[in-house]
């Protein structure tokens, strides 16, 4: 049906594909560290095909300068900066500004930055009566998705087509901040308490936590906070920056646009998956029976128990930022003095699948959601407030995604192909 081949044409390599009796040319695309691509984008005028690529296994959707994923070889970098010394260099903020910016800050440039959250630190009454009409017991996700689509109807000035930078940037600072606060505010309404106001002079992590809790945190806490937002900001084309990007190319408002990777992220397969752990091994602690059951029953086709926190749509080596949380969950437990069974519970599961050659043919390792959920757990925030704490690290990816995509050449609303395989042509009798 097929064929192809390529070669090199002076500067420019191509490749040639053969589709029936037509053959065309295809540019080959190389991004900057090595990854190949096929600029199919005239296949279907030219030929009369689309391919079929169901979950976007194979499709690269855009490019981006903002988040580089080698799954293969358990790569991650922001802006070329590895994982691994971002988590242990920065703070929340500063990985923010680098992702949104393009370069670590300067002093001057982190305190305007810093400067620009502060002017929206203040959460106005329609928002305050928005959060209090929800159902204490609402999921907070539904909550925080809805609110944030509601911010529109205070906020005119966003909402136009295109938004220029500064109006870009204003919007970015005022998510960062009063998302912040929202999610803050939801949980002390599920819990019956007065709402904690915003301390601007206090960092990111710290200002949260003192607006959960009503208290000041420790440096600990502050410091694994960072660190679990600082894994979760950005992370390629996943599903709900996908989402922002694919919402966004409709130049729908920024709110709009940030709630649909809201409702994309609450999935239990995507965000909510550090929800899911914990639930299993609160389950497989209250069951008993030793971990070695719970891994045969994962391996039975028959038994329908999943072992929720292993595998990645993309890693197939070791997760770089599982390594920074598993680490990072030792320490803030011992420095916490909270011993949880589920930590070890958590251990003797990915002791024994390593050593298990079901889970080492099809490279099942630990991903980051299987520690985050016990870290969030000792912080003493709970479980169904999981999600939002990732939303919250995810935000600041999603506007760097959002405002890449906006001021990209030749940007256009997305809109995917389908193969049709319904009924043929028939007659209404």
């Amino acid at each position: 049906m097929g064929a192809l081949k390529l070669h090199e044409r002076k500067e420019l390599q191509v490749a040639e594909l053969t589709v029936a009796d037509t053959r065309i040319t295809l540019p080959i695309f190389y991004g900057t560290e090595g990854e190949k691509a096929l600029d199919i984008s005239k296949l279907r005028s030219e030929t009369g095909f689309v391919t079929l690529d169901p979950a976007y296994m194979n499709t690269a959707s855009c490019t981006s300068e903002i988040t580089y994923l080698d799954g293969e070889n358990g790569i991650l970098r922001y802006r070329g900066y590895p994982i691994e010394q971002v988590a242990e260099k920065a703070c929340f903020l500063e990985v923010s500004y680098l992702l949104l910016h393009g370069e670590l800050p300067t002093a001057v440039q982190f305190e305007a930055f810093r400067s620009e959250l502060r002017d929206h630190a203040t959460i106005s009454p329609f928002c305050q009566n928005m959060i209090r009409s929800f159902p204490t017991h609402a999921h907070p996700m539904g909550a925080l998705a809805a609110i944030t689509a509601a911010l529109s109807a205070e906020n005119a000035a966003y909402l136009a087509q295109d938004l220029p930078q500064s109006q870009r940037q204003e919007v970015t600072a005022q998510l960062m901040q009063q998302l912040k606060s929202v999610a803050a505010y939801f949980y002390r309404h599920m819990n019956g308490l007065t709402f904690v106001e915003s301390n601007p002079r206090l960092d990111y992590c710290e200002d949260f936590l003192t607006m959960l809790f009503g208290a000041c945190p420790t440096a600990e806490a502050v410091r694994a906070l960072n660190v679990l937002l600082i894994l979760h900001a950005d992370h390629e084309q996943n599903c709900s920056t996908s989402t922002v990007r694919l919402v966004g190319s409709s130049k729908a408002n920024p709110y709009a646009t940030i709630s649909a990777g809201i409702s994309a992220l609450w999935g239990p397969l995507h965000g909510g998956a550090n929800q899911a752990v914990i639930e299993m091994l609160e389950a497989i602690r209250k069951e008993g029976g030793g971990v070695k059951k719970f891994i045969e029953k994962a391996k039975s086709k028959k038994d329908a128990f999943v072992l929720m926190g292993f595998g990645h749509r993309v890693y197939k080596n070791f997760d770089p930022r599982a390594v920074i949380i598993k680490k990072a969950c030792d320490d803030v437990l011992e420095k916490l003095h909270v011993h949880d069974p589920l930590l070890d519970i958590a251990k003797a599961l990915e002791a024994e699948a390593l050593q298990d050659s079901y889970f080492i043919e099809r490279k099942l390792y630990p991903n980051v959601d299987f520690y985050s959920g016990i870290i969030y757990k000792a912080l003493g925030i709970p479980v169904t407030m999981f999600t939002v704490l990732f939303a919250l690290g995810r935000l600041p990816g999603w506007l760097a995604q959002w405002q890449e995509m906006l001021t990209a050449s030749g940007m256009k609303i997305g809109r995917p192909r389908q193969i049709y395989v319904g009924s043929g042509k028939r007659d209404w009798k």
